[in-house]
């Protein structure tokens, strides 16, 4: 809960970001969880919402007025966001049933000045507002220089780490190559080049990653592509190594990050492809008022991105190798120590940690903060463990741990469920919880397991992990499956399996051969306990005697036992229990090599047939 301390603070950095639109002629102002790359994971300098609110998660956006405020979230974060923000200075308001643009036309006063950053909204998100706003007469306004960095006194700098050079090694093709690809595309299309914003994109396309974003390893950075196959790189001076410069050569030209605005007025007269997902209305202005015809077109680079080449496929799986080890010894670990009691969400994250930096020196970060979730909190799909919100791991409970590392050579993603046992043994789950894991595993495996036509998109492959848990009654709220990157975000578009279709969910993309993503159902019973089991897979080609067209399957990528404590057999076919045995056989044979002792002994008997 809050300190009487942080409800002073919040209280005191609402009233001086107040003060300050009053300053600027303003009436309110937006802060949403972004940066000037619409990027998931942003850095500490970026995090404007969370000075100002206390709110940590992951997605949320404030609108401030003179006389009252709101911070809106979605389903993920309804309890999250009563612990962490002060309900009588921010009202607490539910997307999508209501929106930013719906509260702000709700209860601006007439004629009103809301100031927005336009370097941390996408052009449509202005679009939206400013027409919502029209019914009061009220406008959104671009400011100069955002209002909460003028009061926020002890803001970070942004990083100033060295970009780091991610060799071909890894990378399996060159700049070179895929900054061709990229202008064989602009000039297919008719496009003088394009500007490249997303962080993940900057790196993929330069072979360039960087340490400035926790669990991201990208450098803040900008690229303009052009149809020639050259490149403007926009990067702070101090980021830039000789071995970069050697590295991008002489078609790649090194400019000052400041100077990117500025730089886009040199299009003046060009037809410029614009990512609207990952743009800022920034970008957009700053084109239009240099007269060049700025194009709303998916970034050429996401989608060979996302079709992993052979060399990037077998370093996730030798990351994947490794990581796995890590998960059995944790695992192992667990079921030692559990059961003694003394165990609490955050010593439990650190021990995965310390397992997995003794993966051969590989790893570079976590993917993201792991989830180490116990009892009720296991119900929070995105919950977040901090020393605010950290319980014990309770003996004869549930514990949910989802938890990835950020590899040279692959980027994972695994979540397990595993019963924690009491000390005489005896205690086991209910009949209930094992019903519902097993329901849960039987939706993984039919997934793991799915054959389907080329043409297929994600969404249409979503029921048939959610199939056995509708059967009783019940679902997820979440999606079932997401892109991953190579050494790069473990949140990668634009593939996705998820009940909702569209251009923004990702459910409407064809899953082609190369594709990785996640296989993750789950359930959560509120303020009781919940499940996921989730591994990675790779979209592969499959050879169907017979088959009248192209056929694709899934690759299993990730190998750990799965707890067999949570299982009810009998709820099992022959088919889904030959899966469970040809997966924990592979499972051994993987893993074991790396273990020795107690470890490979508990191996050995997790991974032994049903």
């Amino acid at each position: 809960m809050l300190m009487q301390t942080e409800l002073d603070s919040g209280a005191a950095r609402l009233s001086a970001l107040r003060e300050e639109l009053k300053k600027r002629g303003l009436d309110g102002f937006v802060v949403p969880i972004s940066d000037e790359h619409m990027s998931e994971y942003i850095g500490a300098y970026a995090q404007r919402l969370h000075w100002l609110t206390g709110f940590g998660g992951s997605t949320a956006t404030a609108a401030v007025l003179a006389d009252k405020a709101a911070i809106f979230v979605d389903g993920r974060y309804t309890v999250q966001v009563r612990d962490q923000v002060d309900g009588t200075l921010f009202e607490y308001v539910g997307v999508p049933a209501s929106s930013p643009a719906k509260w702000l036309a709700a209860n601006a006063a007439e004629g009103a000045k809301i100031g927005y950053d336009a370097w941390l909204h996408s052009k449509g998100w202005v679009e939206g507002v400013a027409k919502a706003l029209e019914k009061k007469r009220a406008v959104l306004v671009p400011v100069d220089g955002n209002p909460v960095d003028a009061v926020w006194a002890d803001r970070p700098e942004p990083s100033n780490a060295p970009a780091l050079v991610h060799s071909d090694a890894h990378s399996g093709r060159s700049s070179a190559e895929k900054r061709a690809e990229v202008a064989d595309w602009l000039k297919g299309e008719g496009y003088d080049a394009a500007v490249v914003s997303a962080l993940d994109s900057v790196a993929w396309l330069l072979n360039v990653r960087g340490t400035d974003v926790d669990r991201t390893p990208v450098a803040l950075s900008y690229v303009v592509a052009h149809a020639d196959g050259t490149a403007d790189l926009f990067i702070g001076q101090d980021k830039v190594t000789p071995e970069l410069a050697q590295h991008l050569g002489n078609a790649v030209t090194i400019r000052p990050r400041e100077t990117f605005e500025q730089a886009l007025g040199e299009l003046a007269g060009k037809t410029v492809a614009v990512d609207p997902n990952y743009g800022v209305a920034a970008i957009f202005d700053a084109l239009e008022g240099a007269g060049a015809r700025p194009v709303a077109v998916r970034d050429p680079t996401i989608l060979p991105r996302a079709v992993k080449n052979p060399v990037e496929q077998q370093g996730h799986r030798d990351a994947q190798a490794r990581d796995g080890a890590a998960i059995a010894k944790y695992l192992h670990w667990l079921s030692v120590e559990g059961p003694k009691g003394g165990l609490d969400e955050l010593s439990a994250a650190a021990q995965l940690r310390a397992f997995r930096d003794e993966a051969a020196g590989t790893l570079r970060d976590l993917s993201f903060d792991t989830i180490s979730a116990a009892g009720p909190h296991a119900a929070l799909p995105h919950y977040r463990v901090d020393a605010d919100s950290n319980i014990p791991i309770q003996p004869g409970s549930i514990y949910l741990c989802d938890s990835g590392g950020q590899y040279l050579d692959g980027t994972t993603d695994i979540t397990r469920t595993v019963w924690i046992g009491t000390p005489d043994g005896l205690g086991e789950p209910s009949a209930e919880q094992k019903d519902r894991n097993t329901r849960v595993l039987k939706g993984h495996i039919a997934l793991a397991r799915a054959v389907f036509p080329q043409g297929t998109v994600g969404g249409q492959l979503d029921a048939l992990a959610r199939q056995f848990l509708w059967s009783a009654g019940v679902d997820y709220a979440h999606g079932t499956g997401h892109g991953v990157g190579s050494f790069l975000s473990v949140h990668e578009g634009p593939q996705r399996i998820a009940k909702i279709t569209g251009s923004q969910s990702g459910g409407d993309q064809e899953l082609l051969a190369g594709m990785i993503l996640s296989n993750e159902p789950g359930y959560y019973k509120e303020g009781a306990y919940g499940i996921r089991i989730e591994n990675l897979v790779l979209v592969e080609k499959r050879e169907i005697a017979g088959a009248e067209g192209d056929y694709l399957g899934f690759e299993t990528l990730t190998y750990a036992p799965i707890d067999k404590a949570l299982v009810e057999v009998s709820l099992l076919t022959e088919e889904e229990r030959a899966w469970w045995n040809d997966y924990h056989a592979e499972v051994r044979r993987i893993l074991a090599p790396q273990l020795s002792g107690d470890v490979l002994a508990w191996l050995k008997e997790a991974c032994a047939p049903l």
